[in-house]
């Protein structure tokens, strides 16, 4: 019997946790947009500039163009509010095999920590790969990239660290994160250069002669700690909790076209225009009030949206549950997918029905990669490093 006790408890130790379907099929639905936007980076070469605080915001010529941006810009708030989410969700699930609290945190920090490693190491090489002549690898004549994934590892690291702290402290937190950013932006900072290195790299994107920071990891943060308060929601009482996403959501909607219209406070830079074109077109970098309004706010519907339907999306939309399911791995992969399919067969760009095509062909490819991987992963035991991944 108690060899049985023994056997029992190493299979619960080694067992999978439960995933949530609708969370994993909205993060496979904003991965799927943010490919777009890589693939018409790397194929169509018709990526507009990026919407920074202290640049020119893009200008487009057809509808088609602005939203083929637009709806990419649903990616970025998701991931942070869907790793905060996933960040009270491992804790638990880990606790009920027995972790204590010191190993959840170690786990999660040495996550954060190799999310920065792969940004500098492995996501950096890819981006120079459409440009012809460019080195595969960067050189020290190259800027180095701080992107999405060192903000996501700094953002895992800070919630680690704030795992045992209470629920009102956190939205305190991720509101301060919040209304910081939107305060220093644009009146402080456009008066004072920045000349910190630090303040570059934790809170004001922009690039030097050696840096290209788009993602500093501080205005992000409110984002990934109203996660971790979201996932102990869901804990306590599920259906409550997506209920909650949806009225959240419609209320963060109805903010935006608030904020946007009195065009002051929160929008960072203001209305360049008359037409529904200029109106949507916000600051991103950093993420303005109006731009985590409209995005966050579609994010949450699109969650509440994923329960009525669960059924239908596990027979038709196995996609978005494998892409979900793998992020890291779909994120990597798509990167050095895109920039070879851009570098050997779209050198000089493409249209964007071309554009639209690639992107379709180029998501056929990673599904059963990434479907391969998760099933691969799903055999490791809980402490392998391949479930970093």
């Amino acid at each position: 019997m108690e060899n049985m006790s023994e056997s029992s408890h190493a299979l619960q130790a080694n067992a999978p946790p439960e995933r949530l379907a609708p969370l994993d099929a909205l993060r496979g639905a904003i991965m799927i947009v943010m490919a777009l936007d890589h693939a018409n980076l790397f194929i169509a070469h018709q990526h507009p500039r990026p919407e920074i605080w202290n640049g020119l915001l893009p200008t487009y010529t057809t509808a088609l163009a602005f939203l083929t941006r637009f709806v990419t810009h649903f990616a970025a708030p998701g991931f942070f509010f869907l790793l905060g989410a996933g960040v009270t969700l491992f804790a638990d699930a880990r606790r009920q095999v027995g972790w204590t609290w010191s190993a959840v945190v170690r786990h999660l920090i040495l996550r954060g920590g190799l999310l920065i490693v792969l940004q500098f190491l492995i996501e950096d090489p890819a981006w120079p790969i459409a440009s012809a002549g460019r080195p595969l690898l960067p050189g020290l004549e190259e800027p180095v990239y701080f992107g999405v994934l060192y903000a996501l590892g700094v953002t895992l690291i800070a919630s680690a660290l704030l795992l045992c702290s209470r629920s009102r402290g956190l939205i305190g937190l991720s509101l301060a994160a919040v209304l910081l950013t939107q305060a220093l932006f644009p009146v402080y900072i456009r008066s004072v250069p920045p000349s910190s290195l630090w303040l570059q790299v934790l809170l004001i994107p922009g690039n030097t002669a050696d840096l290209s920071i788009l993602y500093p990891p501080i205005p992000w943060l409110g984002l990934t700690l109203f996660g971790v308060v979201f996932g102990r929601w869901l804990l306590a009482d599920r259906a409550r909790t997506y209920r909650r996403a949806a009225v959240i959501g419609g209320a963060f909607i109805a903010s935006f076209f608030v904020v946007r219209a009195l065009d002051g406070f929160g929008n960072i830079r203001s209305v360049e225009g008359a037409n529904w074109i200029a109106f949507f077109n916000v600051v991103k970098y950093p993420p303005s009030l109006v731009f985590l309004l409209i995005t966050l706010g579609v994010d949450l519907l699109l969650l509440a949206l994923c329960v009525p339907v669960e059924r239908f999306v596990a027979r038709w939309g196995k996609p978005l549950l494998v892409f979900g399911a793998n992020p890291l791995f779909f994120y990597l992969a798509h990167l050095y997918l895109y920039a070879v399919l851009g570098r050997l067969f779209f050198p000089r760009g493409a249209s964007l029905p071309v554009l639209y095509a690639m992107w379709l062909t180029g998501l056929l490819i990673l599904y059963p990669l990434c479907w391969a991987f998760g099933r691969f992963k799903r055999r490791q035991p809980l402490p392998s490093i391949w479930r970093f991944f």
